[in-house]
């Protein structure tokens, strides 16, 4: 647990510098007065935490200070946490087991059905390097997967799931650019469910909400997968880039009313000091938070843990 914990204090250090720099190491020792409060505000705010979620850590660090005035920075991060902690009830993805159910008449491998997971979102989110992450995961855990390479439509994009695939020793079906998505994600669930895989992690096409052709792209993926399995993709996560925060929310609705998100993989975090984004992300959309990307290694895509998360931001052991 400590290990894990130091993977999320690590990935979040540039949130919780900036949060000590504007509030002048008010957690390090410093009591609560007026101005410090002043500077949490500020703080807070500067690192995306929003509005009502901002709102609610100062009124009871307010409160905590008007019973004792000998408040310390310390006992106000521990409430802080504590509000976060709170705004965040729920939102732990928990990935069920995969490779479940089967095909009437079935037997030996072929009987059982990949669990598929179709990564979703705009370009430069990380989708790609998520897809092989994730799937370097659950092959640490001893599950098996296939990687389908679905992005045909980025220049390179095939090249560098295989080249990750290559690396991190995971089977993937691809085909070449321009080829047709949805034609790849059939033949790549067909392979994993002959081959007897528990997971299929489908890579997409980058995409904006406003492109109305990538968009039905990702109509057609589903209905062709749902040709082998009428609940595939049983997971569909938007990958937002953690590192524009709140600018990420109207896209992510849009895809949600159109692809029906299950859950969201929140990356980069490691890269941003506005990492109080992601709780606004899940107050506006309330989909569980599945993993967080914290660095660039396979082993920093973690499973998102609330606990972990709101002490980090604190800067709490």
């Amino acid at each position: 647990m400590f290990g894990l914990f130091k993977k999320f204090k690590d990935g979040l250090a540039k949130t919780v510098s900036a949060i000590a720099r504007k509030t002048h190491g008010l957690f390090g020792g410093r009591k609560i007065d007026a101005a410090s409060l002043d500077e949490l505000e500020e703080a807070l705010y500067t690192a995306d935490f929003g509005v009502e979620t901002t709102n609610e850590i100062l009124a009871e660090i307010k409160q905590a200070y008007a019973r004792d005035q000998e408040l310390q920075g310390r006992q106000a991060a521990e409430i802080g946490a504590a509000v976060l902690q709170r705004a965040l009830s729920g939102s732990e993805g928990v990935l069920e087991a995969g490779g479940g159910g089967g095909s009437p008449g079935a037997a030996g491998p072929a009987a059982k059905l990949p669990m598929v997971i179709a990564l979703i979102g705009v370009n430069g989110s990380g989708k790609t390097t998520t897809a092989a992450k994730l799937g370097w995961k659950l092959k640490q855990e001893g599950r098996t997967i296939t990687l389908a390479a679905c992005d045909t439509f980025r220049a390179a994009a095939v090249e560098q799931l295989k080249v990750w695939a290559a690396r991190l020793e995971l089977e993937i079906v691809a085909s070449h650019t321009g080829a047709d998505a949805a034609a790849v994600a059939f033949d790549a669930w067909q392979a994993a469910r002959t081959r007897g895989r528990d997971y299929l992690l489908v890579d997409t096409a980058g995409r904006l909400h406003t492109k109305g052709n990538l968009m039905e792209e990702l109509a057609k993926i589903r209905r062709v997968l749902q040709k082998g399995d009428p609940t595939a993709p049983q997971h569909r996560w938007l990958v937002v880039d953690g590192s524009i925060g709140s600018n990420s929310i109207e896209q992510a609705r849009v895809f949600h009313q159109s692809f029906g998100l299950t859950g969201l993989v929140v990356t980069k975090l490691d890269g941003t000091s506005r990492g109080g984004a992601l709780v606004g992300i899940y107050r506006q959309l309330k989909l569980p938070i599945y993993f967080i990307g914290l660095g660039e290694q396979p082993e920093d895509l973690q499973p998102f843990s609330v606990e972990n998360y709101a002490k980090a931001v604190f800067g709490l052991d």
